[in-house]
């Protein structure tokens, strides 16, 4: 796979960082990066999503969820088993893995639940009333408001 520099790119542009890093890291992928653990992303509604992680041989006290920096990352460690077992087969991954997950703006968690072997995460966006479009109302031309006052010329 080719290699991408991206140097000129944050020379020649202000204010574009969030697509520059965006691409960083979608060039970024490299072998080391596994798909353990699988998950999905869903849409519930307009502005409304849940991830579902399969965590599959984790305990709810394993697994940790934390948003920093406008990133969800999700980590879990097994705690370690003082009783030996002997496996004859051994297909349940239980080794310890972060995955992270990049939050566009003003998109906020709002609620993690483990049900049935699945990690599930509620995210919604919320839009600060500040930035939300507001409708201005346009006067019509010669129809006068009753609140002006009619500006007189004094000689």
């Amino acid at each position: 796979m080719r290699s991408f520099d991206l140097a000129p790119l944050y020379r020649a542009t202000v204010g574009f960082d969030q697509i520059a890093d965006l691409m960083d890291r979608v060039l970024a992928t490299t072998a080391s990066e596994t798909n353990y653990p699988p998950y999905n992303i869903e849409k519930l509604a307009d502005g409304s999503w849940r991830i579902s992680i399969a965590v599959a041989g984790f305990a709810s006290d394993e697994l940790f969820a934390e948003v920093r920096e406008n990133a969800l990352i999700v980590t879990a460690k097994k705690a370690d088993d003082s009783t030996e077992r002997k496996f004859l087969h051994r297909g349940i991954a239980t080794r310890a893995f972060e995955r992270r997950f990049h939050l566009a703006d003003h998109v906020r968690v709002t609620g993690a639940s483990h049900v049935d072997g699945m990690l599930h995460i509620d995210l919604v966006k919320e839009v600060p009333e500040a930035l939300k479009p507001r409708r201005i109302e346009i006067a019509k031309a010669g129809v006068q408001d009753a609140n002006l006052v009619e500006a007189k010329a004094v000689n």
